[in-house]
């Protein structure tokens, strides 16, 4: 007899052979060129159509909303070799990262009917409204604020950082909905689902130093939103943005954004077009580890388990090294035309991004305060 963990194992492996053998034919036919950061920056609307097309989105929904009931670590596996592989993945990720779990913990009946079907079939993305200005990582200073009105709210306030704003159907916004009390100061706070197109609401963009869009600044100018869009409970959305942010932290994208840059690197090591330096093999390894600890907490939230520690860990080492690679890229690729345009091109990108690996999802100090808090240390 067969150990069930064996024949789950044996089922990963062959989806991921079945993602690896899909991205082999839409590089072949020119459908995307790798890239780095290729779920915040890789917009294709197209190929998240193509990946809904053979339920690689929304793995998780249950198929009573319009999904494929499949495992965490199913889901994993997947998100893991689209980013190893530079694949274009920034429309649907927010959405299915991070929404369609709060949905199925937070969401109303309705919202979960209305929201779910389309996420999971690549029609609807999200963004999330939580940062902003002057704020830095300390939500519990949100400004934004809902004031209760006949059958509804009006919010206003205003979020920065909203990736994909610019495009996205709507965004999860953190309003307070009473009064700051300074001793209390994680009461009071709310959530709320947003449609982009409302009236109030205006999308500014904030273009990279590179030159590229995909940060918003989103305004709120007593946006109206109906009582049926409340996410979750009033009052409560301290709590319910904690446990989103696991989900945030842990998942694959915060170890492997530059990991095309990195096996470029390899090849460019292998072919001796690049000097060999231990640092390579080390980076390897740090990839490595982190992949098991990022596998282990997709299991851990898998059995609602609280995995807000371990994230916060995976997060922190997971961007660190990130950074580390494009450093290594940096000093090794220059502009040595032996390597070629793509390896370079790979290598100046990653550098252009890298100040904002270890400040998205929360700075990693911050989060050494979350990791010591968390582990008793005073």
């Amino acid at each position: 007899m067969v150990p069930p963990a064996a024949l789950e194992r044996s089922a990963t492996a062959a989806l991921r052979q079945q993602v690896r053998g899909f991205l082999a034919e839409q590089l072949a036919a020119g459908t995307f060129t790798p890239s780095i950061d290729s779920w915040l920056s890789g917009w294709d609307e197209d190929f998240t159509a193509r990946l809904a097309q053979r339920g690689w989105i929304g793995m998780t929904v249950p198929k009573e909303y319009g999904g494929h009931g499949r495992s965490f670590i199913e889901r994993f596996a997947v998100t893991e070799e689209l980013l190893a592989a530079g694949a274009p993945v920034a429309a649907h990720w927010i959405a299915d990262r991070q929404i369609v779990p709060s949905l199925l913990k937070y969401g109303t009946e309705a919202q979960k009917r209305e929201f779910l079907p389309a996420i999971t079939a690549g029609r609807c993305f999200f963004g999330i409204g939580m940062s902003e200005p002057d704020c830095g990582s300390d939500l519990a200073s949100v400004r934004t604020r809902a004031t209760k009105v006949a059958g509804g709210w009006h919010i206003s306030g205003t979020k920065l950082w909203t990736s994909g704003a610019h495009r996205a159907h709507a965004f999860i916004v953190l309003a307070r909905t009473a009064p700051l009390d300074p001793t209390h100061r994680h009461s009071g706070l709310s959530q709320f689902i947003v449609r982009l197109d409302s009236p109030g609401v205006t999308v500014r963009p904030v273009i990279s130093m590179n030159g590229r869009h995909h940060f918003n600044e989103v305004v709120l100018d007593d946006t109206y939103v109906p009582d049926v869009m409340v996410f979750g409970k009033i009052g409560d959305g301290w709590h319910q943005v904690t446990s989103e942010l696991s989900f945030e932290r842990s998942g694959p994208e915060r170890l492997l954004s530059t990991f095309p840059l990195l096996a470029a690197c390899a090849d460019a090591e292998e072919a001796q077009a690049i000097s060999r330096d231990t640092n390579l093999g080390r980076l390897v390894a740090r990839v490595a580890g982190l992949h098991q600890m990022s596998m282990a907490i997709a299991g851990a939230l898998e059995r609602h388990e609280s995995a807000d520690v371990p994230a916060a860990v995976v997060k922190v080492l997971g961007t660190t090294t990130e950074g580390d690679i494009a450093d290594f890229a940096d000093l090794h690729v220059g502009d040595d035309n032996t390597v070629g345009p793509a390896i370079r091109q790979l290598a100046a990108f990653a550098v252009d991004q890298r100040p904002g690996f270890t400040l998205r999802g929360g700075t990693n100090e911050v989060l050494r305060g979350v990791i010591a808090r968390g582990l008793g240390i005073r």
